[in-house]
């Protein structure tokens, strides 16, 4: 994409999934990374090997460089000491992709409060915090940026028995248009991406069974789930210099799904 090289991207949950994908693509296209996780640094390794290797086959001589931040995006400490080590090593900030995220079942009449405050934590308020702490360089800097928040198609589609879970994305919705809307005119773009069903490690109950994977395709218009790659693909575009012109806005990468696929065949006028 156009414009990435040589910028700097802080990447969340980076160790698997669509985060995993993002920081592979955001190296592809000459960014430097920076690859969050929280408990699994050989996964997280396993993120820069394949980064580096797509981004080029001698590091040395590419220019293209990544780093292991370890932190619990729901820890305010470990959030500014993340962002502060990925400034110290790469020398600015360009991009955030507040990516991490959790989810929990429950019956909502039966959720526990714990629970409850762990996705909300992790989600919301660890992209928040993430996110002002990435604002401040960028002000202190006088340079633009631009945010990215991995949302859901649930920011606006209902998800029962994952209340905390759509509490939490519906709140990063508000989110990305508020910084947008504060920020705009300091050239700090934010924006977000709202994944339908993607083939990921958080969704395996269903993606590693077969009948229930037909299930989930039945109600995606374009009849698949969609692939870390996709909403990679999407993120870049986002960050790149083609997108200067979008902010507050949610992309939804979802197949179809926000297209109430049940109306496919007219049931009511």
């Amino acid at each position: 994409m156009k414009g990435l090289q040589g910028k700097t991207a802080l990447v969340t949950g980076a160790s698997s999934g669509i985060g995993q994908a993002i920081a592979i693509r955001l190296a592809e296209d000459g960014c430097n990374v920076a690859i969050n996780y929280r408990s699994s640094p050989d996964a997280a390794q396993e993120t820069v090997e394949q980064a580096m290797d797509k981004a080029c086959k001698d590091v040395e001589q590419c220019g293209v460089k990544s780093l292991l931040v370890q932190g619990d995006v729901s820890q305010e400490a470990d959030v500014i000491a993340m962002v502060q080590k990925t400034i110290d090593y790469f020398g600015h900030l360009d991009i955030l992709v507040n990516n991490a995220g959790v989810q929990t079942e429950s019956p909502s009449h039966e959720l526990e409060e714990g629970d409850f405050e762990w996705v909300l934590n992790v989600n919301l308020k660890g992209a928040y915090l993430c996110a002002r702490e990435t604002i401040k360089h960028l002000l202190a800097e006088n340079r633009p940026g631009c945010i990215i928040n991995i949302s859901s198609v649930h920011e606006i589609i209902p998800r029962p028995q994952y209340l905390s879970y759509s509490i939490s994305k519906g709140g990063m919705g508000n989110l990305t248009k508020t910084l947008a809307l504060e920020y705009a005119a300091q050239g700090i773009r934010v924006n977000g991406i709202g994944p339908g069903a993607t083939d990921t490690p958080i969704n395996e109950a269903w993606t590693e069974d077969a009948e229930k994977r037909e299930a989930v395709a039945s109600h995606i218009p374009m009849g698949r789930a969609g692939t870390p790659a996709e909403m990679a693909a999407a993120v870049a575009f986002l960050a790149c210099e083609e997108a200067t012109y979008i902010t507050g806005q949610t992309l939804y990468i979802d197949g179809g799904l926000t297209l109430y696929a049940d109306f496919r065949e007219a049931w009511s006028a």
